[in-house]
């Protein structure tokens, strides 16, 4: 069946494009499409390119919305049944027959379809949609197909609203650019901070939601057809949409995010009735997704982005502020129809301030996945693979350390039959070894009914991942259907048993006991056993993490965690995480699958003043039994080391004589410079072997800490020869006219530029004329001119002009006080002294 490319692209601006395409496509069989949304590069350059080849088109849409979205107007466009001429593919869910030419997929789909078959046979042509976004998936997919185009002859197509086109062409051989401008209506953008914060340290605050939900009411209807209103998160989606319909009434205001059932989601990206609507959206819409009727966008101007958290073995999402390029798309789709306006909810300084584009996921993302990807795909660690990004050094090397702990990459980095076998599993990978151990636990079938809950976006009411598997199991949870076919999928992905997983005893008589043991083989380091009679856990990972109020699985020592966020309220003390989701185990179910964290070791701590020992058996950071015992000298140093790493110099006992010398080396390193030593508490700490290390080695034996003083091994950073003018340069005392030795106070360690200052009766300054300079002359000396009972009577580090002028006032007024001390009335020609009249 032909495609009418003239019906498909009536109305639709990059109809304009086709001929330059078309003609990019003959000449070099690859192109770089750059046109904003809304504009139909989406609807009309995968039926270009299915005119032109035989066989099947397949294009890649970011998210399973889009890729729906896309194949079913597509279908509707040329006027046939989904899957019929038009067909889609997403992760548990296949539209496609034999004839079908153009099929949208996920990008994970076709990087499993290239790792299966290199050289894609069957494709005729690919279509990357919406590269810009650079996720880890397309900025691979990019790479992968740029070598098969080394191989054969594949029709290639890389398409976006925002990018980089010179990068990317130069990264497929030198493509043309094709570029359309699309149809922009006149844009009116309007600015409207919140008077707070938009964010704090538990996420998006709730009065910044409310402020969202405020100005999207105040201006819906401003410019006449719908309002497109996006947050960053389905969380800030369903509290706006709260918020909008407690404040409008004869408005449908409807949700848009990843989360939604496909109906859900149709309802808001299809075209809307007599009444107005609000859809409040995540990033789905901003590109990648068409919302019809669009007149108004208000923007949050707020984005989430992957970050991995390697100590605590997790990953999640964090809001950062949206890019310029992000925050352009969103505005642009006020603008489709006609007229529109466009309100940031930020400063317009700020918008000059936020980044021109996205972050590509590789630079912060968990890559153990991809590394997987790479080590299958043959290229390790993206070696001499063309992409966009090079992959950070430090998160490949993490990421391939896990992956030779769970046996799917050698030492080299190259993929292990059992890495072949995990690279098949449309998970990560911690998953997909979860699946191949779990099945020789507790079945194939058990095994992937918890790897299908873990991989997809399933939620649950009340954290319990055994009750949330038992719903999807009966069918009572929502996308029930699609985890089904999922868990058919993943067990026929399942070896057949011999592979040599490793034995166990463990035998699950339950649904409960599969959950939490295929769970804690996927993460092991979030076993979690509990702390006290509380809600509180600690992981196996060192974390602690709370239970929220009436979890049912707060009865339980033992759980394993499967989520866990930052708390949004009073939480356990000692935690700020609460449990999202996690599962029952046994103490036997928990050594099992955290067998490769068991050891049995001598754990010193510093507890108070002292060093204490024992000999631990434990699971990760979780003590199973412990004996005490005295520690050896390299166990106990290290106790003390990892005490003042985390409590700082303070556990120190600085002597009046240490306090003293580190106040005097201080200033002459503040004013001096080298090579008279840093002082403060970080440059201590950097050099603490170097000058404490015998002291710590005496308290890594039994010493108390309380018994080292300071002072002698503080001199050992004195520099020679120059320590020999120490006295001189920053004295303890200095002498005064009265033939008195004073003692000098320098100013504190961490206010190197205050005045050293010399408090001193008065009347043992009687003559001194010259205020004393210290430091080679680069310091005056404070003085502090105390009365006979040593109370402040003048502050000055000019005495010459205090005899001058103020010594007459305090005169008058303290000698009628101290009539038995001198008051001379010429200060500079009496006898200094520190004694009373008569004794003189």
């Amino acid at each position: 069946m032909g495609l009418d490319l003239t019906a498909i692209g009536a109305g639709l601006p990059f109809a304009e494009a086709l001929p330059d395409l078309r003609a990019a496509l003959s000449g070099h069989g690859v192109a770089v499409v750059q046109a904003p949304p809304g504009s139909g590069k989406t609807t009309l350059a995968p039926p270009l390119l299915a005119e032109q080849v035989d066989g099947r088109v397949v294009v890649t849409g970011p998210r399973r919305v889009t890729v729906r979205s896309a194949a079913r107007r597509l279908a509707h466009l040329t006027g046939t049944e989904i899957g019929d001429v038009v067909g889609y593919t997403v992760r548990g869910e296949r539209h496609v027959r034999r004839g079908t030419r153009i099929e949208f997929v996920t990008p994970g789909v076709l990087v499993r379809r290239l790792l299966a078959d290199p050289e894609l046979a069957g494709t005729a042509a690919v279509v990357l949609d919406e590269v810009h976004e650079r996720g880890l998936e397309s900025d691979l997919l990019l790479g992968m197909l740029a070598e098969v185009r080394q191989l054969r002859d594949l029709p290639l197509v890389a398409m976006s609203a925002t990018l980089d086109a010179a990068a990317i062409a130069h990264l497929l051989g030198g493509a043309p650019v094709v570029d359309s401008e699309g149809a922009l209506h006149p844009l009116e953008i309007t600015w409207a901070p919140p008077a707070g914060p938009r964010t704090d340290e538990r996420g998006v605050t709730r009065e910044f939601l409310e402020h969202v939900a405020a100005t999207a009411a105040h201006h819906h209807g401003s410019k006449g057809g719908d309002t497109l209103v996006f947050v960053p998160g389905a969380r800030e989606v369903d509290r706006v949409v709260e918020s909008l319909g407690s404040r409008l009434q004869g408005v449908e205001v409807l949700p848009l995010h990843g989360r939604l059932t496909p109906r859900e989601q149709d309802r808001a990206t299809g075209e809307g009735g007599d009444a107005s609507r609000i859809i409040v959206s995540t990033d789905l819409a901003e590109s990648s997704l068409t919302v019809p009727g669009v007149r108004l966008v208000v923007d949050a101007c707020l984005s989430r982005e992957p970050r991995r958290d390697a100590a605590r073995d997790m990953s999640g999402l964090v809001t950062v502020q949206a890019s310029r390029a992000s925050m352009t798309q969103r505005a642009g789709r006020a603008a489709r129809l006609g007229p529109g306006r466009a309100v940031r909810l930020i400063e317009e300084s700020s918008w000059a301030r936020a980044p021109e584009h996205v972050t590509p996921q590789i630079a912060t993302a968990d890559l153990t996945e991809t590394a997987l990807t790479l080590a299958a795909w043959g290229s390790p660690r993206g070696e001499g693979m063309p992409l966009l990004t090079a992959p950070p050094g430090p998160a490949m090397t993490a990421a391939e350390s896990t992956l030779r702990a769970l046996g799917l990459v050698d030492e080299d980095g190259r993929i292990t039959s059992d890495g072949e076998a995990a690279s098949r599993v449309p998970a990560d990978p911690r998953l997909a070894r979860a699946l191949l151990d779990g099945s020789r636990l507790v079945g194939p079938v058990s095994a992937a009914e918890v790897i299908a809950t873990l991989a997809d976006d399933h939620r649950s009411t009340d954290g319990d991942l055994d009750r949330l598997v038992a719903d999807l199991r009966s069918g009572a949870a929502p996308a029930s259907a699609r985890w089904r076919r999922e868990v058919e999928r993943l067990t026929r992905l399942v070896p057949p048993a011999g592979r040599g997983a490793r034995p166990s005893t463990v035998e699950p008589r339950d649904l409960s006991a599969a959950t939490g043991l295929v769970t804690a083989l996927a993460h092991p380091g979030r076993i979690a056993g509990r702390v006290g009679d509380g809600p509180t856990y600690l992981l196996a990972s060192g974390t602690r993490a709370a239970l929220p109020a009436g979890s049912p699985l707060r009865h339980h020592e033992w759980i394993v965690v499967a989520d866990v966020a930052r708390a949004e309220g009073r939480v356990a003390a000692g935690t700020g995480a609460v449990i999202r989701l996690a599962a029952a185990l046994t103490r036997d179910e928990a050594e099992t699958a955290g067998a490769g964290l068991r050891v049995r070791e001598v754990r010193a701590d510093l507890g108070g003043q002292r060093v204490t020992a024992r000999e631990v058996d434990a699971l990760g950071a979780i003590e199973l039994s412990s004996t005490p015992v005295r520690a050896d000298a390299q166990t106990g140093a290290a106790a003390v080391a990892r005490a003042l790493a985390t409590h700082g110099l303070g556990l120190l006992r600085w002597s009046p004589a240490a306090d003293t010398l580190r106040r005097r080396l201080a200033v002459l390193h503040h004013h001096l410079g080298e090579p008279w030593p840093d002082v403060s508490d970080e440059a201590l700490a950097a050099r603490l072997d170097e000058w404490l290390g015998l002291e710590l080695q005496r308290v890594a034996t039994g010493t108390p800490l309380g018994r080292i003083d300071l002072a002698d091994p503080l001199r050992r950073l004195l520099p020679w020869p120059e320590a020999t003018r120490l006295d001189e340069l920053a004295p303890e005392r200095l002498p005064v006219p009265s033939g008195s030795t004073v003692s000098v106070t320098w100013p504190a360690h961490d206010d190197p530029s205050a005045a050293p200052v010399l408090a001193v009766k008065l009347q043992e300054c009687f003559g001194l004329a010259q205020t004393p300079r210290l430091v080679d002359g680069r310091v005056p000396v404070l003085f502090h001119l105390l009365s006979p009972a040593r109370r402040p009577l003048a502050v000055t580090d000019d005495l010459a002009s205090f005899w001058s002028g103020p010594y007459a006032q305090v005169r008058a007024e303290m000698r009628g006080r101290y009539p038995k001390h001198p008051w001379p009335e010429d200060p500079w020609s009496a006898p200094a002294t520190a004694r009373t009249t008569r004794r003189m």
